[in-house]
């Protein structure tokens, strides 16, 4: 069985405080993309649970989210782990602030729930996939939606009008606990209009939408990097880009476009500096 793992995207992040759990309440506005990891399941002959990469440096253990949706899975089904290989072609970028990992264990989760004949409903399957990660919800459903609390409670939305868009990872690793402490510390000066954007998505506004857009972790960035995303957006808005965001705690910048030529030209130029540039659609 093979199933597609879609990347998400943040139009907005905004954190509201520390939990006594130690967690963090957030509001966010998620969006699926096109740009996807490929998964495919096939049993194997008393090898047990298997999981393999086309990048080497992934775990393979319990550790991968994959592998740790489909224990979960067989632990609410009532059944014993069964001997199944798990092989994931990685094209979705590694902490890139996209979901990558809660993707594909949300694409696990859907095929072996597809497998044992649906017993779980699709809502089920995402309060199932918070026992796995905070993002496994949200990626179970996908689409447009409003995701708060750790992120798993949700709200399908009205869908991001067509367009398309640029998304680009520069090659800098950035720490999301790390930037959560530092959001701790300091006063956001900024929040995005979260109530502003739904109405926008409600009325079909595109531009209303990529006007909005705003993540708080841009505010905590260390300055260096703020300048280097900074820029990848300034990019994208200079290419014809409506508007531009940091998705989830970074490094990743996208652009909202309504026109493919232009989105074209801003892949183009960005691909030249960052290997990891991508040109999706919306899911």
């Amino acid at each position: 069985m093979e199933i597609q793992a879609f990347a998400k995207l943040n139009l907005t992040l905004d954190i509201l405080g520390k939990r006594e759990d130690g967690y963090h309440d957030l509001r966010m506005v998620m969006q699926s993309i096109t740009l996807a990891d490929t998964l495919t399941l096939e049993e194997n002959q008393g090898e047990g649970l298997r999981v393999s990469a086309n990048l080497r440096f992934l775990p393979t253990g319990e550790k991968n989210l994959a592998a740790a949706a489909a224990l979960r899975f067989w632990e609410a089904l009532g059944r014993e782990q069964e001997d199944l290989d798990i092989r994931i072609e990685k094209r979705i970028p590694v902490c890139a602030g996209m979901a990558g990992g809660s993707s594909d264990a949300a694409a696990v989760l859907r095929a072996l729930n597809q497998r044992a004949g649906d017993p779980f409903s699709p809502k089920e399957l995402a309060r199932l996939g918070e026992r796995v990660g905070s993002d496994v919800p949200y990626c179970v459903l996908g689409g447009t939606a409003l995701a708060e609390g750790r992120g798993e409670m949700l709200t399908p939305l009205a869908p991001l009008p067509r367009c398309w868009v640029v998304a680009c990872k520069p090659d800098f690793p950035i720490s999301t606990p790390e930037l959560f402490a530092q959001a701790d510390r300091v006063k956001l000066r900024r929040r995005p209009d979260t109530a502003g954007l739904v109405a926008a998505l409600e009325a079909g506004d595109l531009g209303g939408v990529a006007r909005r857009m705003y993540n708080v972790f841009e505010d905590v960035l260390p300055a260096r990097l703020y300048t280097r995303v900074a820029e990848i957006k300034n990019d994208l808005i200079q290419c014809g880009a409506l508007g531009a965001n940091m998705s989830g705690s970074g490094p990743t910048a996208f652009g909202l476009f309504d026109r493919l030529e232009a989105a074209q030209e801003a892949r183009a130029c960005l691909a030249q500096r960052y290997r990891d540039t991508f040109l999706c659609e919306t899911v």
